[in-house]
């Protein structure tokens, strides 16, 4: 479980966005943070019903959509594959594996994002930059090299 900083984050940004607290969302909330990963809709809920048996798929599509709502996750798509979600909120890029389906956080150099910056972009406003790679991951390329 998260400590409890963490949780009053959570109470504040669901209530800035008109919505209560649940235990649904607060399990769905402690399986992403604590995971790290960028887990798929499915991967959450058969986490979370270790904890809650009785919680619907549906209910975590639920939670998972107030989370991106409320700005607490982010949810990282490629191409016709189910979205995974993303509990990293700093500024990065995502690599996405060809071959076995993995996304893995990217650092990127703060003087590469500030190439991107909405100045070049006359009239636009910027509210979210969605950077990402395609290849082959380290174990893929160790199991299957060239």
């Amino acid at each position: 479980m998260r400590h409890e900083g963490h949780r009053s984050e959570l109470d504040e940004a669901l209530a800035g966005n008109g919505l209560r607290m649940t235990r649904q969302r607060q399990l769905v909330y402690d399986v992403l943070m604590a995971e790290r990963g960028h887990p798929t809709a499915e991967d959450v809920h058969r986490e979370v019903r270790t904890k809650m048996p009785s919680i619907s798929l549906a209910t975590v599509y639920n939670c998972l959509e107030a989370l991106v709502e409320c700005r607490l996750i982010r949810q990282v798509n490629r191409d016709r594959d189910s979205s995974r979600f993303c509990a990293n909120l700093t500024d990065h890029g995502h690599f996405h594996c060809n071959r076995c389906g993995s996304v893995h956080d990217i650092d990127l150099p703060e003087s590469a994002l500030s190439q991107l910056t909405p100045g070049a972009m006359s009239g636009f406003r910027l509210d979210q930059l969605e950077i990402n790679f395609r290849g082959l991951c380290p174990a893929c390329q160790t199991k299957h090299p060239l």
